[in-house]
C-alpha cells in the first residue's frame, strides 16, 4: 500500500491527474488534503423502518429532508445524531489513485465522525462526496459551512481501474435532489 505524501500528492495534482475543485494549495497537507463542508446538509425524518436494498435512495422525502444552511449560520447536529453532508470540493481520481476520507482529529476530539462506514473513494471516480457525519457526544455540535471538516488520503493502485457505481459522478445538484446521478451499473 502506497500513500501518496505531499510531494507526490502535488505533483499529481500539477499534472492533471488528480483533479480538485476548487482547489487551495494551502490544503494540502502531509500525507492528505483536506476538504470542506457545504452548506448542504440532509438531515433524517420520520420513524419508519428504512428498506435496505439496491435501490433505496438517501434522497427520498421519506428518509431524509434537504437543509441549507443560510450564508452566516451553522447546522446543529444534536447529541446521538446523523445527518449528511457533502463536500464543497469535487474530486478526481486516474485509474490508478484510489483513496478515502477521514475526519479530522480536532474535531473527532469533540465527538465528531464524518463517515461512518463508506469512506473509500474508488479509482476513477470524480464527485463531491457525501459525508455520513455523526456526533457521538453528549452536547449538540455546531458545524459552519466551509470548514475543513475531513481530509482525503490518496493511495496508489496496483493496476488500473475505472468505477463507474451508482454515485461516480455524484455533485452538489444530485445532492440536493435538483438532478439524477448517473445509472447504477
Amino acid at each position: 500500500m502506497t500513500i501518496l505524501t505531499r510531494e507526490a500528492i502535488l505533483k499529481e495534482i500539477e499534472a492533471g491527474r488528480i483533479r480538485i475543485d476548487p482547489y487551495d494549495p494551502a490544503r494540502v497537507g502531509t500525507a492528505s488534503v483536506d476538504l470542506t463542508v457545504s452548506r448542504y446538509f440532509r438531515r433524517f425524518v420520520g420513524w419508519k423502518p428504512i428498506d435496505l436494498h439496491e435501490d433505496v435512495d438517501y434522497r427520498d422525502p421519506s428518509i431524509t429532508q434537504l437543509v441549507e444552511v443560510p450564508p452566516g449560520e451553522c447546522m446543529e447536529v444534536l447529541p446521538k445524531e446523523m445527518v449528511l453532508g457533502i463536500t464543497n470540493e469535487r474530486v478526481g481520481l486516474p485509474d490508478d489513485l484510489c483513496g478515502w476520507f477521514d475526519g479530522r482529529s480536532r474535531f473527532a476530539r469533540m465527538g465528531l465522525l464524518v463517515h461512518i462506514s463508506a469512506g473509500f473513494m474508488q479509482s476513477g471516480t470524480h464527485n463531491n462526496t457525501v459525508l455520513e457525519i455523526f456526533n457521538m457526544s453528549p452536547r449538540v455540535l455546531r458545524i459552519h459551512p466551509g470548514t475543513p471538516i475531513c481530509q482525503f488520503i490518496f493511495q496508489r493502485t496496483e493496476g488500473s481501474q475505472r468505477h463507474s457505481g451508482r454515485f461516480s459522478g455524484q455533485t452538489l445538484a444530485v445532492f440536493c435532489g435538483e438532478e439524477e446521478g448517473p445509472p447504477a451499473p
